[in-house]
């Protein structure tokens, strides 16, 4: 064997182990009973031992130094991300990367219990410890990568983008947001409205159409499943992909959005290059790059009036109800000032991303003590949306993100979004009969577009390597702007 062939064998073991981590992160969230929960820290705290100890072997260190650099374009960025890879791993010892699995498992499992009391305190020393944990990696990170420590963070989430990217692009949107957004309430305002139907919508009826739903967007069921947790979604390995969700007996189309957005991530997944898979090339490109695709489904096709016109016959028949597009359009796009990031309309969701991008920054480098979360949460939040939350359910216990160790994650939900706009109006252009389709429920044509520009590409390229290459041009927030500007701010 070769130094290559070497190296592609033991990082086909290290992603085999991480789909290990990724199944067992399902059950925790999915069906593990609370008696598992310190077992399950262990486990997964021992799989990120493996895999770091692989990572770091000298064996591999010496494969890295012998290999020479192949002609192909794909090989050579395998071989450049393997070397990133190791970079990372060798950088932190074996032991914070334990403590860090571990502090996760363990406090994501106090969280559950705290968010649904809307008890702040009782989470709080587990996610100090999950923040000092945190502060530690990434000061090592950054150290060995020449990044500052929450770059080194973000970067686990997407290449090549930075906090000095990020802002300016934020910055912008907040001055946008100032005036779009008690404009998009004035327009809503003055415009007479139909609702749905009152429930109850039956739980198994729900979860009947997302399956239904998921599988017509082109999610192979054959190599996917649907369960309940309490925040949705979407895990597993491309060959095995594991979506939840939660179910309103009130509103079954919180459940039905969530579904196909997790199944945007879902067809992500399924359709990267089998021939790279388990190696870093043949991985997705990133989470703002995962998170396009996703939006890309839920938000710019299924929510666009002709896709509506197509679901609310089909709701209809389901639920055996008067569901008609102008309701679906109301509680689809209806703009409003609200607590839940998972919840919020498209124009107010990038608010929420901001508030956490500014939190975690401060959080990470200590300059916001971990006790004073929820006062500074809250009047964060004020400032950008000019409602205070009523509890910390409502506010800073949120999101499950934080309290697992998943920090420099949210920006890739507001550059997903950017990014999916620039996408779908780049589709719009190639397919011109995409309206037509969509009103006949058929999403075939845009996956197959996305599969062919997107998916197929894996991590051959970087997020804007990627978005250059398909629409043109580098990031440009322009086109989700004008997007806004085209759904909600005309008059």
């Amino acid at each position: 064997m070769t130094a290559i062939d070497r190296l592609q064998s033991t990082f086909a073991r290290i992603a085999t182990l991480d789909e290990a981590a990724a199944m067992l992160g399902w059950d925790a969230a999915a069906m593990m009973p609370p008696g598992g929960a310190q077992a399950r820290g262990e486990q997964m705290a021992t799989l990120a031992g493996l895999s770091h100890e692989l990572l770091t072997a000298p064996a591999l260190a010496d494969d890295l130094a012998a290999a020479t650099s192949p002609a192909d374009p794909w090989a050579a960025q395998n071989l450049a991300l393997m070397r990133e890879a190791h970079t990372r791993a060798t950088a932190l010892p074996r032991d914070l990367v334990e403590a860090s699995a571990r502090a996760g498992s363990a406090c994501e499992t106090i969280w559950r219990t705290a968010r649904a009391a809307s008890d702040f305190a009782a989470v709080r020393p587990a996610l100090a410890e999950v923040f000092n944990l945190a502060r530690q990696s990434a000061e090592i990170l950054g150290a060995a990568l020449g990044l500052s420590p929450y770059d080194a963070l973000m970067a686990q989430y997407q290449r090549g983008i930075r906090a000095a990217d990020v802002a300016p692009l934020f910055a912008d949107y907040t001055l946008f947001l100032q005036k779009a957004l008690p404009l998009a309430e004035e327009i809503q305002n003055r415009r007479s409205h139909e609702s749905l139907p009152p429930g109850p919508y039956a739980v198994d009826l729900q979860q009947a159409l997302c399956a239904r739903l998921s599988a017509a967007a082109g999610l192979n069921f054959a190599s996917a499943r649907l369960d309940r947790s309490a925040h949705p979604f979407c895990g597993g390995t491309p060959t095995d992909i594991r979506i939840t969700t939660r179910y309103d007996e009130s509103d079954p189309l919180s459940a039905i959005t969530g579904v196909l957005h997790e199944t945007g991530h879902g067809l992500y997944e399924q359709n990267l290059p089998a021939a790279w898979r388990r190696q870093p090339v043949g991985q997705a490109a990133g989470m703002a790059v995962h998170e396009s695709q996703s939006l890309i489904i839920e938000m710019q096709a299924v929510r666009a009036d002709e896709f509506l016109a197509h679901l609310a016959p089909v709701l209809a028949k389901a639920f055996h109800k008067p569901i008609t597009q102008g309701a679906l359009a109301h509680r689809l796009r209806h703009v409003a000032r609200s607590f839940i990031r998972v919840e919020a309309d498209e124009l107010t969701y990038p608010a929420h991303v901001l508030l956490r991008f500014r939190l975690e920054q401060a959080l990470l480098s200590g300059a916001l003590p971990v006790a004073d979360l929820p006062e500074a949460w809250n009047e964060g939040f004020h400032a950008l949306l000019g409602i205070t939350p009523p509890d910390d359910a409502q506010g800073c216990l949120q999101d499950i993100h934080w309290y697992d160790g998943a920090i420099g994650y949210f920006p890739s939900y507001t550059l997903g979004a950017m990014a999916a706009a620039q996408l779908f109006a780049a589709a719009r252009k190639a397919l011109p009969a995409l309206g037509a389709h969509l009103a006949a429920g058929d999403l075939s044509p845009l996956v197959s577009w996305l599969a062919q520009h997107v998916h197929s590409q894996a991590s051959s390229l970087g997020f804007n390597e990627l978005l250059l290459a398909t629409t043109g041009e580098k990031l440009n927030p322009a086109a989700f702007q004008a997007h806004l500007e085209s759904r909600y701010l005309t008059q």
